[in-house]
């Protein structure tokens, strides 16, 4: 779960005006990344970076690895920021430079920009995903963490696990939509972390859990190897989780912001880290981890119902403007994330931090708890801090994962955009519903699977 609770206070998105076909920076300032790659020779990498040196551009995070398909050649990543017009001239400058030393195939810039997604309805309308391998765009646009580590991070000074780290990040970086995720070899190190939180959390699933996730846990045993002695592979787990709601894994490095993370949910993907948390504290992590995803997240999104609610926050967000990413954002951790449910006159947990995290598993049923009911104006003033550094002083109880949904849906109506979205699981792609003639083919297609019902039912009837 890459999703950045702090995401308001990053304000980089830019607006495409459809009227001019111009970009108009509407908000502070636009991150961007630029991947490149050079031949493994002397100073090639300072005369690489001349461009941004000469054009005083200053880059805010650089990493490098080998190249996989060339083994003499090196890829670089960059990370920058343009905050007015004249810094973008300098970048576009720096890059026309940067063509002639690497050559233009070797260079790519990362950003949400050559796009013509949007409407003539609108005016300024957020970059987002129509196809599901445009998630590509932005799946190594990370905020935080990947190979990178705080100092207060508990494998900060610890060498080994920083490889480890490197080369979990180097598979998230190079994936792309519909390749098989890379399997891992976890070493003893991390599967002796692995079997603390998997033992530890065992023991409370089956009185602390919804029933939603005890009903998928022993498939998840039988058909993903779910044990204390085994990392499940994500490419395994992503394929029984197709089968059972059409939802699907991708790697990524670390923390994506709220936008990009919440546009996977759009369609039923969902950005899952693959490296393990540091087992000098194996009941801590300041990030998300496989622990998180595989333990608190995976048995959920086996639930038809629970992996339409996500989706629905993720039809929400596309096109959104950052106030209302702001909202979604609140919303998503309000249920996805730390989400309980009443059950037979107690209250149960469905929501991943809860479900990975002992601590905060037995603290959220609890009498003493603070336990509001699903209520959208209480959820949308509620900050969830990213890393969480304590447990969690109000948690939101919904009745059932269809009217959560419905509620959501609801929401999403208020949002200012001059279009509907609708997911089209056959082409996995996002229809923009505005104009007449696609009502009108979205009515034709209800009424063909309304006569299946209805044959359905009068078979019944017989």
């Amino acid at each position: 779960s890459g999703i950045n609770a702090e995401y308001w206070q990053v304000t980089y998105h830019q607006y495409w005006t459809t009227s001019t076909k111009e970009y108009v920076s509407t908000m502070g300032s636009e991150k961007m990344s630029v991947v490149f790659s050079i031949p493994h020779q002397p100073s090639a990498l300072v005369k690489a970076l001349g461009p941004f040196q000469s054009n005083n551009i200053n880059l805010t995070h650089i990493e490098s690895r080998p190249l996989a398909e060339d083994e003499n050649k090196y890829k670089f990543l960059c990370n920058l920021e343009i905050t007015n017009e004249e810094d973008e001239a300098r970048f576009k400058k720096a890059i026309t430079e940067l063509y002639d030393i690497s050559g233009k195939d070797c260079v790519k810039v990362l950003s949400r920009r050559d796009t013509d997604n949007t409407t003539k309805d609108s005016e300024e309308v957020p970059w987002f995903p129509i196809k599901i391998a445009e998630l590509d765009r932005f799946a190594s646009q990370i905020l935080s963490y990947g190979s990178e580590l705080d100092s207060d991070h508990p494998g900060f000074t610890d060498e080994v696990y920083r490889k480890r780290r490197k080369m979990f990040a180097d598979i998230a970086f190079n994936y792309k939509h519909g390749e098989p995720i890379p399997r891992v070899e976890y070493n003893d190190a991390e599967l002796a972390t692995w079997r603390t939180v998997f033992t530890r959390l065992s023991t409370l699933f089956e009185t602390h859990a919804c029933k939603e996730f005890r009903k998928v846990w022993p498939l998840l045993v039988q058909n993903c190897n779910y044990n204390k002695d085994n990392i499940p592979q994500l490419d395994e787990v992503s394929k029984f989780l197709k089968d059972c709601t059409g939802f699907t894994l991708r790697p990524v490095a670390g923390l994506l912001s709220s936008r990009d993370f919440l546009a996977g949910l759009a369609f039923r993907v969902f950005h899952s880290t693959q490296y393990i948390r540091h087992g000098a504290n194996p009941f801590y992590t300041p990030e998300p981890d496989i622990c998180h995803e595989l333990l608190g997240h995976i048995p959920m999104f086996c639930d038809p119902d629970f992996a339409a609610l996500a989706q629905e926050i993720g039809l929400a967000s596309l096109g959104a403007s950052d106030e209302w990413i702001e909202k979604l954002a609140s919303l998503y951790w309000s249920t996805v994330e730390y989400g309980l449910c009443a059950e037979d006159g107690s209250v149960k947990a469905y929501g991943a931090v809860c479900l990975s995290s002992p601590e905060e598993l037995e603290n959220c049923v609890l009498d003493s708890a603070n336990k509001l009911q699903f209520e959208w104006e209480s959820i949308s003033k509620t900050r969830y801090p990213e890393p969480a550094v304590a447990l969690q002083n109000v948690y939101y109880i919904g009745t059932s994962f269809t009217e959560s949904k419905n509620k959501i849906r609801e929401f999403s109506s208020r949002i200012p955009r001059p279009f509907t979205v609708h997911y089209n699981p056959y082409t996995q792609s996002v229809q923009l519903i505005n104009k007449r003639a696609n009502c009108v083919k979205m009515i034709r297609d209800l009424a063909n699977e309304m006569k299946t019902l209805e044959d359905a039912v009068n078979k019944l009837e017989d």
